[in-house]
């Protein structure tokens, strides 16, 4: 699934123009980031999309060369279970 990007917001939107999937990483301070909200709609859930989403906006974030503070639960667990990913993971 591919997502668009608006600055620190990645999301999907249905046929009707309607959000169906989206993570926000909005600006903490210089240089950092804090994910802080993942949703994903009903009709997607138990698709992996929300994985795909947080692997998103991992890679953005590093490309953007910033960090990232980490406050969405399904965020956290998902660093947790890959811990090749935390060379952008920061405590607040």
């Amino acid at each position: 699934m591919e997502f668009e990007r608006e600055g620190n917001w990645l999301f999907k939107k249905d046929e009707n123009g309607g959000i169906i999937a989206e993570i926000t990483f909005p600006n903490l301070r210089e240089g950092t980031v804090v994910i802080n909200h993942t949703f994903v709609d009903d009709s997607l859930r138990g698709q992996g999309i929300a994985g795909k989403l947080v692997e998103a906006a991992y890679d953005a974030i590093k490309a953007d060369g910033k960090k990232a503070v980490l406050t969405c639960p399904y965020a956290v667990k998902w660093f947790n279970d890959r811990p090749d990913k935390n060379d952008i993971v920061i405590e607040g």
